[in-house]
This record gives structure tokens, C-alpha cells and sequence, in this order.
């Protein structure tokens, strides 16, 4: 199972006299980042709260909001009125002193820091356990969208190193033409430059040997198979983060499909070669948005 780094959840509770909704998305990072928009009085609780979504969201930009509507008025409002009024006082005067004109002070004055302080006694044991039933609602939301983005995700990857695994079976027909051309290639530059009689055959075989051995890519071929199917066997594997190993796999796919182009050669292989590295580039383009 492969998990989309894209995910959404939504969640909303009500019990007495609160309304409790929990918005949860993310989109891709190579880091964790979480940002957390809660009310005032549950700062108190947002190491708990960022806690409970990382050990299910793991990676990616996440933005989470925590949304508690107060349905009993003014009760657990925790307006802070001396400070409010003083903020109402100075800003009012510059107002006037600065000949600025419209405005809403009220709504400034709102966002301005400890002028809404919430409920002064904190969150109550029986609040904080239904913020979480919110939150863990909220969350499988989240995960049961990143699951199906990540059904798509892995048919996609599939597709692609299936592709470049047939392309593999294309290079050899290739190599072998490949040799023989590059010793006719060899022998006639030879020839141009020494007559023929001169020409010693088995010093020029050791050397053809020597040069075919340079640019042998039999290796190359061996590890960059072995490369497709660990990645294959990553993909498959157990659900668990696997984002990062699969763009680790991922580059060392490429480190081989380069290395057969600089031996190639072969116009034919190369062109093999560019098939490969345009595969790659989109299996990168999907790892980064995997968790």
C-alpha cells in the first residue's frame, strides 16, 4: 500500500453548549510541517494536538484548524475588557491624530494578542476527550483520502518501472550489434593509418578485448533489473512511510540508465537510454508526493 502525501478530513461535533469541527489537508514537503490554528484557550493542549496528527500523517505540509463555537453566549468568552479598552483608547487617538480614515477598530483590536484569552479555566477533561473523537474522526477522513490518491499513485509508479524494465530487454539486441560496429569502426580507422600487411590480428584482438571490456554495461544491465524490482518490492510492501527509500531506489535507477548512456555508443541504445530517463523523471515527479 502506498500512501498520497495530498490528503483532506473534516470533522464536526456538537455537545453542550460547543460546536467542535476539525479541518485537516496537506500537500507536498520533503519535511514535516505542521501548522496548527487553534482558539487562544487551547494553547494549552497543542503539543497533544500535534502529537495525534503526526503519528498518523507523518510527512508533508499539513495545515490543521480547530474550530470551537461557543453556543452559551458570553460565558467562557474570557474578554480581556481592561486591556481591550486600552488598545480602543490608543488606537482611537492615533486614528484622529493621523487623519486616518475607515477602519474597523473592533475587528483589529479582536486579533490583537491576549485580548481574547477564552475560557480562563482551561479545557475540561470532558471537552478535551471530544476534541479528540473530532480529531480522530477528522483523521480517518484524512488517511482514507491519502488511500485512494495512493491507489492511483502505485498503478502510476507501476506502469512506469514496467516500462523501464522493458526497455532493458530492448539493449541487448543493441550491444550486439553495438560490438561489431564499434570493431569494423576500429579496424578501419585502423587501416587508414597502417597498411594492412603491418597490422598485427592478435595484438589488434587484445586491444579490441581491452576497449569492448571498457564499455561492457553488462553490469550496469545486472544492477539496474535489480533496482526496478526492489522498487517494485518497496511499492508492495507492508504500509508503512516508504516515500523516501522509493526516491532513494529511485536515484539509484538513474545513476544506471546514465551510465549505460556514457557507454553507449549506439545511437539506437541511446535512444533507449533517453526512453528510460524520461520514465524516471516522472516516477520521481509521483515519489515526491508519496509519504
Amino acid at each position: 500500500m502506498l500512501l498520497s502525501m495530498t490528503g483532506f478530513g473534516r470533522a464536526k461535533k456538537s455537545f453542550p453548549e460547543k460546536t467542535i469541527s476539525v479541518e485537516i489537508k496537506s500537500l507536498n514537503s520533503k519535511f514535516n510541517d505542521l501548522r496548527l490554528k487553534c482558539p487562544q484557550n487551547y494553547r494549552e493542549k497543542e503539543a497533544d494536538i500535534r502529537k495525534i496528527i503526526m503519528d498518523v500523517a507523518n510527512r508533508g505540509k499539513i495545515e490543521v484548524t480547530l474550530d470551537v463555537i461557543n453556543m452559551g453566549g458570553e460565558e467562557g468568552l474570557g474578554l480581556n475588557e481592561a486591556l481591550f479598552t486600552a488598545y480602543y483608547n490608543k488606537l482611537s487617538k492615533l486614528k484622529n491624530k493621523l487623519n486616518i480614515e475607515g477602519g474597523d477598530i473592533i475587528q483589529t483590536i479582536m486579533r490583537l494578542p491576549n485580548v481574547m484569552n477564552g475560557d480562563e479555566n482551561g479545557v475540561s477533561p470532558e471537552e478535551w476527550k471530544e476534541i479528540t473523537t473530532v480529531i480522530d474522526e477528522a483523521l480517518a477522513k484524512f488517511s482514507s483520502f491519502r488511500e485512494e490518491e495512493g491507489k492511483v499513485l502505485l498503478v502510476e509508479l507501476e506502469g512506469r518501472i514496467n516500462s523501464i524494465q522493458s526497455l532493458l530487454e530492448k539493449v541487448d539486441p543493441y550491444e550486439k550489434e553495438r560490438i561489431v560496429t564499434i570493431r569494423k569502426r576500429l579496424q578501419k580507422n585502423l587501416e587508414e593509418y597502417i597498411n594492412k600487411e603491418n597490422i598485427d590480428e592478435n595484438r589488434f584482438e587484445q586491444e579490441v578485448i581491452f576497449y569492448l571490456e571498457k564499455i561492457d554495461i553488462t553490469e550496469e544491465k545486472v544492477r539496474l533489473s535489480q533496482h526496478c524490482k526492489y522498487f517494485l518490492e518497496v511499492l508492495g510492501g507492508a504500509p508503512v512511510p516508504k516515500g523516501k527509500k522509493l526516491n532513494f531506489i529511485s536515484q539509484e535507477i538513474g545513476r544506471e540508465i546514465n551510465t549505460l548512456g556514457a557507454k553507449a555508443y549506439s545511437s539506437n541504445l541511446q535512444r533507449v537510454v533517453v526512453e528510460m530517463k524520461d520514465e524516471l523523471e516522472k516516477i520521481k515527479e509521483q515519489v515526491v508526493n508519496s509519504v
